[in-house]
């Protein structure tokens, strides 16, 4: 078994990792969301070998990692969307989906022709793919269905031996912070001219409005805490209620969101809706089913938000979250007004990778 420290042997890690690569190894490097497996996603026995590792995987397309926005444009379609995200997000913790231009192939592109992209902040990694010189696969090390590894002695107790002996070389950073998963952003899907015309109109609503709440969180278990803390003080469990999410790609609005769901009593493990555009949880109040509609306008278009089931949780006077609130707030606050029904504006910011601050207004 071959490991080699990071941080200890640094330039020795980056030559052994570019040799395995060449040769169509597989490596296990360091990111800043946890430990990723690495093989030259333009080699079909790299990609092939990954497939084996993972297990169980399906149709699910494995992302690609690149050192810069020149790399990735080498091999992406680079639209208005995924140029602004690059610009201004980036690296960091997101994986940008935009469509292949042809050279990378399944499992890395998927059958739609899209692939995803990451660029990871993480010094020790980017200089490792600009040495390589092409993109390598991004998927989390851990094998289908298993917790992501933030260490290299976690993840080799856990792995299967048939997965264990397909790795050529562990890179080993120690223990990595326990970060969130890559928030993943489909560039193929938006117009960037809506997502800044909404939010101009969210920020022109909130000077209108009073604050109740800010707060400063340094973990996502703050950010779902402080996501309780509100659900309790704000929230009455027999009255209808917007919450406007506002936030930054990866901010923590579904962090907040869990911890609304939690102390509604929902019972579901709560996810991102961004594909299945609204979630629906269940709790019980006075011992009648309630439901928690959880929604994400993200891939929303034009006149969708009508057709987006929205309207039907509003008329059932349940208790709605909505994630990019602020790309179609003027037609939420029209809704509200117009069926008495209140909303609270949530605003995340970021201070730091780590650290939020979240404002409440109503």
């Amino acid at each position: 078994m071959n490991i080699v420290d990071t941080k200890k042997e640094k330039e020795l890690a980056i030559k052994e990792a570019v040799k395995v690569l060449k040769n169509g190894g597989l490596i296990v490097y360091p990111t800043e969301t946890c430990y990723g497996l690495g093989g030259d996603a333009t080699n079909p026995k790299a990609l092939e070998k990954i497939m084996k590792y993972k297990k169980l995987r399906g149709s699910k397309p494995i992302s690609v990692a690149v050192a810069n926005k020149t790399m990735a444009e080498k091999y992406v379609e680079l639209n208005e969307t995924a140029n602004n995200i690059y610009k201004n997000y980036l690296p960091g913790p997101i994986t940008v989906i935009s469509f292949n231009k042809g050279d990378l192939v399944p499992p890395v592109a998927s059958i739609q022709g899209t692939v995803g992209v990451r660029y990871p902040d993480y010094k020790f990694t980017l200089e490792l793919i600009k040495e390589f010189g092409k993109p390598i696969t991004a998927t989390s090390a851990n094998v289908s269905y298993k917790s992501p590894p933030y260490s290299i002695s976690q993840l080799i107790k856990e792995l299967p031996k048939k997965s264990l002996n397909l790795i050529d070389l562990f890179l080993d950073a120690g223990e990595l912070p326990k970060n969130q998963p890559s928030t993943v952003l489909d560039t193929t899907m938006n117009e960037l001219a809506v997502l800044r015309q909404g939010k101009v109109e969210f920020e022109n609503a909130l000077i209108k409005n009073r604050k109740i709440e800010e707060v400063e969180t340094a973990t996502a278990e703050e950010t779902i805490q402080f996501g309780k803390t509100f659900a309790k003080k704000y929230l009455s469990l027999n009255t209808p209620c917007v919450v406007a999410l506002s936030g930054e790609l990866g901010a923590g609005k579904t962090q907040f969101a869990k911890g609304v769901a939690e102390e509604l009593g929902v019972k579901e493990i709560v996810n991102s809706p961004t594909y299945t555009i609204i979630n629906e949880y269940s709790y019980m109040f006075n011992k009648r089913k309630s439901t928690l509609a959880h929604m994400d306008t993200w891939r929303l278009e034009g006149d969708e938000l009508e057709k987006s089931g929205l309207i039907q949780h509003l008329e059932k006077r349940n208790i709605i979250l909505i994630e990019w609130a602020d790309k179609f707030y003027q037609e939420i606050s029209a809704l509200c007004d117009n069926m008495n029904i209140p909303m609270y504006k949530v605003v995340i910011k970021y201070m730091s990778l780590e650290r939020r601050n979240i404002e409440i207004y109503e």
